[in-house]
């Protein structure tokens, strides 16, 4: 089913009052036609209210937003330091930090317990309906029917604490980001980590510093980025939603600050090597550009196509080589263990062999190197599928939203954020392609923005369609209305 609409889950976060909207404006482009709904009344049943009665609108509005503003605010804030702890890893930087090493599963944990009565309290429900929360869990599903089957059941089961953990995350993302403040400053927070590791990388790869095979630099943050591919995949992913913040901003901070970060990490992944890289960049911008280019594609893909060629020309004598190179002893290997992973997967096609447990099948000790292959392998046909639905799925809403405001208002900030996310997600798909990164962090921050940002957008037509039927109001029934009695206003 196609995402619903849920227009009384977001609000500011913070109180109305001039200080509150000063610094909401830092982030979002200033209050206009398309700003969520303020003071929408709560999801709890609501006394009979005529919507022309302005009054008691104002009345019903104002003793229930109190609430819905603070709505997870102490939660997101949980979360905005966890995802610091996850990108930064402060402790391998600083090693007087050492003893932080296990913060960020603290920080989730008391993160959590505060979401779960807060989130109960204001709607009801432990999460809002969502395809891909439901897509999500059933993927979850799979990996722990997957355990009992495994070679190594020890292997699997960590492997599915560590999802289990991804998919609590997810769960809280979805329900926090309420407004595009908040999507904004956690984006800004993993834009400074992005620009941080491609300015080490760069200047890795200047002076030479080389920690892995095949003369790679090793990226400067560990866990998801020390593999130089997989942090291509991560800054492939931030190109585009960094480039839908330049068009989108209107301060001119933002205009100069967001062309640097995008240039930077172009830098990164030209000094990462990554093959799979280079060809998630060229695709995420040329879709980025069809997305965008309501007349003359073709002429704007002729552009992308003079990009790339400028892009390849300009770059290093080592990177045009190692992009042209298809025959070394990297890419057979890669190609022998996707032919490998096909072989497990068509034997094992139920359960698959266990979350984390290919590498034993392996004939060289190593991952898929394939996104779709590895749930195949380890978790089965059917989870592959639902890996699949959970893709396109999310790309949908997001189509939808383009598509609308590209008709209806070509300005909209809205259209450009949607195209930088479903450009992303573009990225992801051919980047994870030559990556085993089906059951990490990268994709499922993505989709949680996008899911953010497609309610947001719901909640503003919504909002428009209010005000249009208020206005179609004949004048004499909002005298007539305006002189019946009130009723009482009851928050029970």
């Amino acid at each position: 089913m196609p995402l619903k609409p849920h227009v009384f889950d977001y609000e500011p976060v913070s109180r109305s009052g001039a200080g509150a909207r000063n610094f909401e404006s830092v982030f979002d482009p200033p209050e206009d036609k398309e700003a969520p709904l303020n003071n929408v009344p709560a999801t709890a049943p609501a006394p009979e209210i005529n919507p022309n009665d302005k009054e008691e609108l104002a009345a019903n509005n104002a003793a229930r937003s109190l609430l819905i503003k603070r709505g997870h605010a102490v939660t997101f804030v949980g979360l905005f330091l966890f995802t610091a702890l996850v990108y930064f890893r402060p402790y391998e930087v600083f090693p007087s930090l050492k003893w932080t090493s296990s913060s960020a599963f603290w920080v989730a944990l008391a993160t959590m317990a505060v979401f779960v009565p807060s989130q109960l309290a204001l709607e009801g429900k432990i999460t809002i309906k969502s395809r891909q929360i439901t897509l999500m869990l059933l993927l979850l599903l799979g990996v722990l029917l997957s355990v009992p089957l495994a070679m190594n059941r020890a292997m699997a089961w960590g492997g599915f604490v560590e999802f289990l953990k991804v998919v609590i995350v997810f769960v809280m993302l979805v329900n926090v980001l309420r407004t595009e403040t908040r999507m904004r400053l956690l984006i800004n927070l993993i834009l400074v980590v992005s620009c941080w590791m491609s300015i080490s990388a760069a200047n890795d790869y200047r002076l030479g510093i080389f920690n892995l095979p095949g003369a790679r630099i090793e990226g400067i943050i560990g866990g998801l980025f020390d593999n130089p591919n997989d942090m291509a995949l991560h800054l492939v992913m931030m190109i585009p939603i960094a480039t839908a913040f330049y068009f989108t901003s209107r301060h001119l901070i933002g205009k100069i600050i967001y062309p640097i970060c995008v240039a930077v990490m172009i830098a990164g992944i030209v000094a990462s090597f990554s093959r799979g890289g280079f060809l998630a960049l060229m695709a995420a911008t040329a879709f980025m550009i069809w997305r965008l280019a309501t007349r003359h594609r073709a002429l704007f893909l002729t552009v992308a196509i003079v990009f790339a060629s400028a892009f390849i020309a300009l770059a290093p004598g080592d990177y045009q080589t190692r992009i042209a190179t298809t025959g070394d002893s990297s890419s057979i290997q890669r190609q022998n263990d996707l032919k490998r992973s096909i072989i497990v997967l068509i034997h094992h096609p139920v359960f698959g062999v266990g979350i984390n447990n290919y590498v034993l099948f392996s004939n060289t000790d190593h991952a898929t190197h394939n996104a779709y292959t590895q749930v195949g392998a380890e978790l089965g046909v059917p989870a592959m599928a639902i890996y699949l639905l959970f893709l396109f799925s999310s790309l949908k809403p997001l189509r939808k939203v383009g598509s609308e405001t590209s008709h209806n208002d070509p300005k909209s900030r809205y259209r450009y954020l949607a195209a930088g996310l479903e450009a992303s997600l573009i990225g992801y798909m051919v980047a994870s392609f030559f990556a085993s990164v089906a059951y990490l962090w990268y994709l499922y921050y993505v989709v949680a923005y996008g899911i953010c940002l497609t309610r947001l957008y719901h909640a503003t037509q919504a909002q428009a369609l209010t005000v249009k039927a208020r206005k179609d109001q004949p004048e004499s029934a909002r005298r007539t209305i305006a002189h019946e009695p009130k009723p009482s206003l009851s928050l029970s």
